[in-house]
């Protein structure tokens, strides 16, 4: 079955008022003792799956988590198994999962690059979970008929994640999940909008398994995650509303690990910068394609790009504290103390990723991309064949920055010349992108910021040449999005496989 769940950091000044509505007559508070598996070089948890055996009250519960989406939906398999069977491997110390159990069942193509019978011999147990769970079933009762079937189960887990060989080695657990137990999604998201408003949560795709991962390796963090267009679920057939969804969907796979490692208390600089290009990928997406869906809000662009530029403020400072100012300093400039100037901005990463109003954009652009994209009335409409319109508006855009610069000054050899006619379909056709097309985009970028300037007139080139950048920026991302629909190559490379682990 496909799991549909939404995780959340819960803030410590709001855990009391949240404790309120958890904790009601007709809750039920459950402890949960999990024992999660992989090979000892954590193989499983490279392929995106998660293994673990769980007691689950009195019963014990093997369960396997697999694909999905790689945000909010998953593959899940459950079996209920023998508890005196599992008592007497408890006593033994011999308990393991039995990986036969999936043979002819949805989650086997998960499993199909495995050699059953080996991975089964390299399993060992590498961390358990103790936690106490609070449940409490969300119904829709709105009052029309079938508003009766939608159910959303909200689970407050408070407990600790212990390593499988030293049980000194321990880590915290306390979120909250909404998960979708029948009926519409809609309604899992208006729920989990309501509690993310009341209670400020913040998202995290963060898994338990994850976690235990970390654990293990004695790490804080998952290293940040990179824009990855192999995931870019695009072809020549896909309509309008489908293909932003899918660009905007891309650009939730950077963002979300990424926030989700910040509001937990990261401070590397890889996240905050990760996240600055996922944000900013996700505007171009939204304000190239903005005709592609009816159902895309005008406010989330004002949040995206008002969060963005809080990101940038505070990482072009600590870039200068850490980097610039030490290299000064070596060739006998004076020292700066620049954590006055830091602690002016007063809004640090975290506070802009942990702002309700991020938090429920975030929320409504994970609904966007799982809502149906046939539902819409351009649903109809081949993507490519809007696509020549749309890039030619991007080209005169980029067109009319470089003519205001070289209105200003003779850029000489350095020359940039962009026509700004429409470009026709025929066009589009012809039209053979690959890598090294979109690196020299971004090697423009840097040409143009290399050109020399003449002194009298640098603060105000300077400033035409960044607006010249914020042309080539969107351009590059929207050529990125629009390459599976235009590459007549289809690629042959294999997805790289990204943790996404069972929770």
């Amino acid at each position: 079955m496909q799991e549909i769940e939404l995780k959340f950091l819960v803030p410590e000044s709001r855990l009391k008022g949240l404790m309120r509505q958890v904790r009601v007559k007709s809750s039920e508070v459950t402890q949960l003792a999990a024992h999660y598996y992989d090979t000892p070089d954590q193989q499983l948890a490279e392929a995106g799956i998660g293994l673990r055996i769980r007691k689950e009250g009195d019963a014990w519960v093997q369960t396997i988590k697999a694909g999905g989406d790689g945000i909010a939906a998953r593959l899940e398999h459950n079996a209920v198994l023998d508890n005196e069977q599992v008592q007497a491997m408890l006593d033994n110390n011999t308990l393991m999962p039995d990986l036969t159990i999936y043979k002819n069942t949805s989650v086997a193509p998960a499993l199909a690059e495995f050699k059953l019978k080996k991975l089964a011999k390299n399993l060992t147990r590498l961390y358990v979970t103790d936690v106490e769970r609070t449940t409490r079933l969300l119904v829709d009762d709105s009052g029309s008929d079938g508003d009766a079937n939608n159910h959303v189960e909200m689970a407050y887990d408070y407990g600790e994640i212990i390593h499988g060989n030293d049980d000194t080695q321990r880590d915290a657990i306390q979120e909250i999940e909404f998960e979708l137990i029948s009926g519409d999604i809609d309604f899992l998201f208006a729920t989990a909008k309501t509690w993310c408003k009341r209670y400020k949560l913040c998202l995290s795709t963060v898994t338990k398994a994850e976690r235990g991962g970390l654990l293990i390796t004695e790490q804080q963090h998952s290293p940040a995650v990179h824009a990855v267009l192999d995931q870019l679920n695009i072809d020549k057939k896909i309509s309008m509303p489908a293909f932003v969804r899918a660009a905007v969907h891309n650009c939730l796979l950077q963002i979300l690990p990424n926030s989700s490692a910040i509001v937990a208390g990261s401070e590397e600089d890889d996240h905050a910068l990760q996240l600055y290009i996922g944000i900013t990928r996700l505007q171009a997406a939204l304000q190239a394609f903005a005709s592609y869906s009816d159902e895309i809000n005008p406010d989330w662009l004002p949040i995206l790009k008002q969060t963005a530029t809080l990101l940038n403020e505070y990482r072009e400072l600590a870039h200068l504290a850490s980097h610039i100012e030490p290299n000064l300093q070596q060739h006998g400039a004076p020292t700066v103390d620049w954590a006055t100037d830091m602690d002016a901005l007063k809004i640090t990463p975290k506070d802009a990723i942990s702002a309700n109003d991020f938090q429920m954009t975030l929320l409504e652009l994970i609904a966007f991309t799982m809502s149906d994209p046939s539902l819409e009335p351009q649903a109809n409409q081949l993507a490519i064949d809007k696509l020549a319109k749309t890039l030619s508006k991007q080209q005169a855009k980029l067109g009319k920055a470089v003519q205001e610069l070289q209105s200003k000054k003779d850029v000489g050899s350095d020359n940039i010349n962009i026509e700004s006619n429409d470009l026709k379909d025929d066009d589009l056709q012809s039209v053979d992108l690959d890598d090294s097309d979109l690196e020299n985009v971004d090697s423009k970028s840097d040409d143009i910021e290399n050109i020399d300037l003449d002194d009298n007139n640098a603060e105000h080139e300077l400033h035409e040449l960044h607006e010249l950048h914020e042309q080539l920026t969107p351009l590059l991302y929207i050529s990125e999005f629009a390459t599976p629909l235009l590459d007549k190559k289809k690629s042959k490379k294999k997805n790289p496989r990204r943790k996404v682990n069972a929770g």
